[in-house]
């Protein structure tokens, strides 16, 4: 209510009559007072609704922001020995200079952990099959299935074992770079990052064997052929043997595809098995097989001196596996990409030695069944009777919830894999469990001091004995030095097998199936200084059918290497020479021809003439954009779109209703299979059970008017204008935070892309989204390149940034440079005047 009408001066104003200050007053008791009232209401939910909100946000972030490191700090860093300077480039990438390479390792421990603490906290819970403790319960059982599956495979305790069996040396390697996480741990001078705030924890201590861990997730990751088996395994309770040989082009022409044995029991079904395992897996941790490699000797550069490249491809994720570092110490001087997590170059060049990795495919797991004893479930059968189950029980914790208790048994083959129930053995409904062999499960690990010598190494005889120390995952290494040697290297662990071909599961209890040996390292493929002058790699088969032993029975398909060797030709051809340089090898990096599409192309399109007239006006148009196109896969370019959305739909038609649940585990584009089908097996277009109702003529048509009708649902129905960068975009996903409302899409790194899963910059697609089938989400997370003439300038690029934290600058200030072909060197003065300096200083005693 109003005050009650006053005849004062200080109120009324004028005389207190009631003149111009009367009115203003009875203008303020009518419409304008309830106005005036209104804005202050008004008013009042914009402050609370909106002010003090942004308010609280803007101090959350400024907040948040504290716990960016200071990259020009001094800081006191307990075990070192003597000073080391950090000296950091525009793109935040550290030159570590050192007295010592321990106290180098100290300070890469230090500088990894400010700039990606979570990310090594991430991989090292995964390891551990911690995850759950965290996660809260409502978020879903991901975590609990990965925790179990990590537990059953035991990577913690092979860890530690391997720390005791590693050299004195290599332990306190691991003990310098832990104290130098620690050191961050305990004298940062802001908030922990954004994932630990969100998920309410502190990190533990980091411990000398955790790096370890991150190894042995490495090598399951690159070594996935037990989940092929069981996909095999699958397919074959569906299909006919010579069906699923259909299915996989890739494997040797007759190579068998059977069922090892018969392992029909009353009451216990193979499928429900396979089935009920596959259902109890976690989702993989991420597409396995994608790297190009290549070195070229010095006679055919335009150096004198060899050139090498090399860009391992892994999941797109924010921020990337790698961290570009340079070390040096009056010793040795190292630059490269390091692991988070890991002190030692897993790439680089040591000022003498460059060398590169891709994954060599040899197949280093085998799914056995194991018999149970009928009279007796703790046991099994073996060659030589019943044998008990090795068993342990591990708790697993889980945030808001009861933990969970998990009965993990092994076998002699290896650890039993779990069903559908955390009590997989005890509660296994028919008389068969599986069991998984990997040369990656080893108690005395050492692959790790295989890289801790490997970064020391002056020559191919050094190098080599360094890889003599590799166990998983297999690997091909490149090698070339500044005396002028190549070579090449495929390291690791490979089983010799009694019988079989590592293709499906295998019985257990005969011992017909049993792994030998392992292949000796003398035998394993390797070359020095070809008489061609160039090794080139892209995962493609490094043994011919002479080999003498099986190293895989299916290989990746040889686009990528075939077009590489064409680019490098006989001569090296590339640069304006003739000759290869460190140029021709970025640019080769880059190269974005689709040879599957160029195959395929001619066996798809359909005749000019009455074929072409009988598509609608849509599809006429994508024919004719087709007809022309040259196979690149550009991102400003309609034809990439259209090819890659018809071939996904020809695969979709061909293959849905006849492999039913189990299509879209296999739905990939797979041109050897569709170019296999429609050359050699077109009884596949018919339409299950009725045969001769349709041909492939009539399945490329419909898939073709179908593609074309989806395309103008997503772009419009002008075909000119589609782009096949609207649709394939690399997608750099934060993995908590992409998870959380409105800030995984603030923090996403997307960018359109060129290239596709067969271009030599490779960048596949998750084909069975429905939503984002064409993403690009597996590729170079980094480029390498080194003139051995000049190791001082070689040229590197990832495709994140330097910092894990969302809100630094250089969580994303990489991704153009990345995707538009600009790589930058670790020279040891940075290229640009913009640095900051941090000294790490010891503990005064």
């Amino acid at each position: 209510m109003p005050p009650p009408l006053r005849s004062s001066p200080s109120i009324l104003g004028g005389d207190g009559a009631g003149g111009n200050g009367g009115e203003r007053w009875h203008k303020w008791l009518g419409a304008g007072w309830f106005m005036r009232r209104w804005r202050l209401a008004v008013a009042g939910v914009v402050l609370t609704a909106v002010v003090v909100p942004a308010l609280v946000v803007v101090g959350l972030w400024l907040w948040l922001r504290g716990a960016l490191p200071d990259y020009g700090g001094t800081f006191v860093v307990p075990g070192l020995g003597a000073p080391v300077l950090v000296v950091r480039d525009s793109r935040a990438v550290p030159r570590i200079r050192a007295a010592t390479l321990d106290d180098a390792y100290t300070a890469l421990g230090f500088v990894h952990a400010q700039d990606r603490l979570w990310q090594m906290e991430m991989a090292r819970r995964i390891g551990f099959g911690r995850l759950a403790e965290v996660f809260p319960v409502w978020a879903g059982d991901w975590a609990f299935r990965m925790d179990r599956s990590m537990r059953t495979l035991g990577f913690h305790r092979l860890a530690l074992s391997s720390y005791d069996a590693l050299a004195l040396e290599v332990r306190k390697s691991l003990d310098a770079y832990a104290a130098g996480v620690n050191a961050w741990l305990k004298t940062r001078r802001g908030p922990l990052p954004i994932e630990f705030q969100l998920l309410g924890y502190e990190p533990e201590p980091w411990r000398p064997a955790d790096g370890l861990v991150l190894g042995k997730l490495q090598a399951l990751q690159l070594s996935g052929n037990f989940r092929d088996e069981l996909l095999r395994a699958r397919l074959l309770t569906k299909l006919s043997p010579r069906q699923v040989e259909d299915l996989f082009q890739s494997d040797p022409a007759g190579a068998p595809v059977t069922v090892a044995g018969d392992f029909s029991v009353a009451g216990d079904s193979m499928a429900s098995l396979f089935d009920r395992v596959a259902a109890g897996l976690p989702p993989p941790l991420g597409p396995c097989l994608a790297s190009n490699e290549w070195v070229v000797a010095g006679w055919r550069t335009t150096s004198g001196k060899p050139v090498l490249a090399n860009d391992p491809h892994l999941a797109m994720q924010a921020p990337v596996l790698w961290y570009l570092a340079r070390i040096e110490t009056p010793e040795l001087t190292l630059s490269g990409a390091t692991v988070p997590g890991v002190p030692f170059h897993l790439l680089g060049h040591n000022g003498t030695v460059a060398w590169g990795v891709t994954i060599t495919g040899g197949d280093t797991q085998d799914v056995f069944v194991e018999r149970l004893d009928p009279a007796d479930r703790s046991r099994y059968l073996a060659p030589d009777g019943p044998v008990s189950f090795e068993t342990r029980r591990e708790i697993i914790k889980v945030r808001g919830g009861p933990e969970r208790t998990v009965i993990v048994q092994t076998s002699r083959h290896g650890p039993v894999l779990p069903e559908d129930s955390p009590l997989a053995v005890t509660k296994a409904a028919g008389g068969h469990v599986l069991a998984l062999a990997f040369t990656g499960l080893s108690a005395a690990d050492t692959t790790s001091e295989a890289y801790y010598r490997l970064n020391r190494a002056r020559d191919w005889d050094s190098f080599t004995a360094a890889l003599r120390l590799v166990q998983s995952p297999q690997q091909n290494f490149v090698y070339a030095d500044t005396g002028g040697t190549i070579g090449f290297y495929a390291p690791g662990l490979v089983p010799i097998r009694a019988r079989g071909n590592g293709l499906v599961p295998v019985p257990g209890w005969t011992g017909a199936y049993d792994w030998t040996g392992m292949v000796p390292f003398a035998a394993l493929p390797h070359s020095v200084n070809t008489a061609g002058g160039s090794i080139v790699n892209a995962n493609n088969a490094v043994v011919g059918p002479d080999y003498p032993y099986l190293l895989a029975a299916q290989w990746p398909e040889s686009w990528r290497a075939q077009r590489i060797n064409d680019l490098l030709g006989p001569s090296g051809r590339g640069g304006p020479s003739g000759l290869a340089s460190l140029a021709s090898s970025v640019a080769i990096q880059f190269d974005v021809v689709s040879l599957p599409a160029r195959m395929l192309l001619p066996l798809l399109l359909p005749r000019e003439g009455a074929d072409t007239l009988a598509l609608s006006k849509m599809a006429r148009v994508a024919v004719a954009l087709l007809r022309r196109w040259d196979g690149s896969m550009l991102r400003d370019r309609p034809e990439p779109l259209i090819f890659s959305w018809w071939l996904r739909e020809f695969s979709r038609q061909l293959f849905a209703e006849r492999l039913g649940p189990l299509f879209r585990e296999y739905w990939s584009l797979r041109p050897r299979v569709i170019e296999h089908i429609l050359t050699e097996a077109p009884s596949w277009c018919d339409r299950p059970g009725e045969p001769g109702t349709r041909t492939c003529f009539d399945l490329k048509q419909a898939s073709l008017e179908a593609s074309v009708r989806a395309l103008a649902e997503r772009h419009g129905d002008e075909p000119l204008r589609w782009r096949w960068g609207d649709e394939h975009v690399a997608v750099f996903e934060h993995p908590l935070l992409a998870q959380v409302p409105l800030l995984g899409r603030f923090f996403a790194l997307n960018i359109p892309a060129d290239g596709d899963g067969y271009t030599i910059n490779q960048a596949a697609s998750p084909i069975s989204s429905a939503n984002m089938p064409f993403s690009d989400v597996h590729g170079p997370g980094l480029r390498a390149v080194y003139d051995l003439a000049d190791l001082d300038h070689s040229l590197f690029m990832i495709s994140t940034g330097q910092s894990g934290n969302p809100l630094s600058p250089h969580y994303r200030d990489m991704v153009s440079s990345w995707r538009d072909g600009a790589l930058v060197s670790l020279t040891a003065t940075p290229p640009t005047a913009v640095t900051k300096t941090m000294s790490l200083l010891p503990q005064s005693r």
